[in-house]
Order: C-alpha cells, then structure tokens, then sequence
C-alpha cells in the first residue's frame, strides 16, 4: 500500500457523534472524502439528516440519526440502524461535547447529575465494539482537549478522565483489533468553542500569548489528526492522546 493510498478509508462505515455541525460535520466530511460511508448522529436529529443530504448529494454514502450519548437505549439504537443501512461499524469519532453547555460553577456547588452526564464516555463505545470486533478491525477516536490538561473545573476534569478512559479501552480492545486514541485540540476557531470561551476573553488572550506556535486554527486542522488515527496509516497507534494545539501543551 502506497503511503497515499494507507490514508483511504475505502468500504469503511464511520460515525461521528455531535455530526451535525461544528467540528462533527467536518470530521464527517473528511471522511467521506477518504471513502468511507459516514454517520453523522447528533442530538438534533433533523440537522444531521439535513446535513448527510448534502454528502448524499455530493456522491457519498451517509444518513443522519438522533442520538443522546449519555442514553445506552439510544447509543444501542445508533449502531443498529448503522449496522443495518451499512453493514457494519469500523470507526467511531466521539466528538458529541458538552462544554458549552456544562453550568459554570465551583465542583462543590456543581449539580451532582453533572458528574455522571460527563462521565458517560463508555456509551457509544459499548454500542459499537461487538461489530468492530466482529469485522476485525476498529477505530475508536475520543474528542479532548487542551483542557484535559489544566485546572479547570468539571470540563477539564470530565475531558481528562476521556484521557484515561481512552487509554484502558485501548488496553481491552487493542488485542481485538480495535485502537482507541484520541484528538486534544486547543484554541479551536468555531461557535462552540466561543460560546465557551468568548473571542474577546481575556483567558483565550492569555492562553493564546503563551501558545509557541500558531494560536488559534479552524476545525479543518484537526483533520489531518483524525485521518492519521482513522486509517491503516495509524494502525501502530493506540491508546494515545495526540495534542494539536500550536504547542499550548508539551509532555516529555
């Protein structure tokens, strides 16, 4: 296989939670781009159905489904109708967030709820791993943060537990021929990421004055993350957690 060609996902089905805007439609569209049959599932379900019309109509294999990853019954029920429109399941994005979304509030005054809303990182996971496993090779990719690695409340602390999460489903699922890795992104360019984090915030100016390299970027600059851990060229990567961030966040 050409090292070109090690980047197609050709015959490929993929689901990419929170797909129907933002970060998730882009995802979706790398893609399909590289070949694969996309999924895009999302909360509001008629916006993912919208948006996979337009793949369809651009000459890709994609449906929309409603989905809320905190509920199993309906992560359960995205993989089914997955399964039966495509055939199977090979790559699962968890992109779906709650940052924007999560009360901004001290841990001791935090709703008690909020603690297990965040830390239902396992559900999709669980909704697709038998038909991962049954095709012989599997991507799991969980969406972090930059935040997973600072002091910052529950979001911080919810996207750092995904970190270890990732790594201890990579070591039960790697022998099957699954990898789990995931995306760290920083300083993201789009509307959810400024709803949390206003563009003139003087946090994202402080973060952005101690960030080496580029400081900001669009959603599209994580594609070439997602593409590496999605397909065969990423096939020697597990349980990793790969910062794209401008350097805001460096480990030996």
């Amino acid at each position: 296989m050409s090292v070109i060609n090690s980047f197609r996902l050709d015959g490929k089905v993929a689901i990419v939670t929170g797909g129907a805007g933002g970060i998730g439609r882009i995802y979706g569209r790398a893609l399909a781009e590289a070949g694969a049959s996309v999924v895009l599932a999302d909360l509001d379900g008629a916006a993912a159905s919208e948006e996979a019309a337009k793949f369809s109509a651009d000459g890709h294999g994609a449906i929309g489904i409603a989905v809320d990853i905190t509920d199993p019954a309906a992560a359960a029920a995205m993989a089914t109708a997955t399964i039966e429109r495509f055939g199977g399941i090979d790559i699962l994005v968890n992109n779906a967030a709650l940052m924007a979304e999560i009360p901004r509030s001290t841990l001791t005054e935090l709703p008690l709820e909020w603690f297990e809303r965040v830390m239902r990182a396992v559900v999709c996971a669980k909704a697709v791993k038998a038909s991962m496993i049954e095709r012989g090779r599997g991507r799991i990719i969980n969406q972090v943060s930059a935040g997973a690695f600072q002091a910052g409340g529950i979001y911080g602390i919810s996207k750092l537990a995904l970190v270890s999460v990732t790594v201890d489903l990579a070591r039960e699922l790697g022998p099957r021929g699954v990898n789990v890795n995931a995306i760290a992104p920083g300083l993201v360019e789009d509307d959810a990421g400024f709803r949390a984090l206003g563009r003139e915030d003087p946090i994202r100016s402080a973060i952005a004055a101690a960030i080496p390299g580029k400081k900001m970027a669009p959603p599209s600059d994580l594609v070439g993350a997602l593409l590496l851990l999605a397909s065969p060229a990423g096939d020697w990567i597990n349980g990793q957690t790969l910062s794209v961030d401008g350097g805001w966040i460096m480990r030996l």
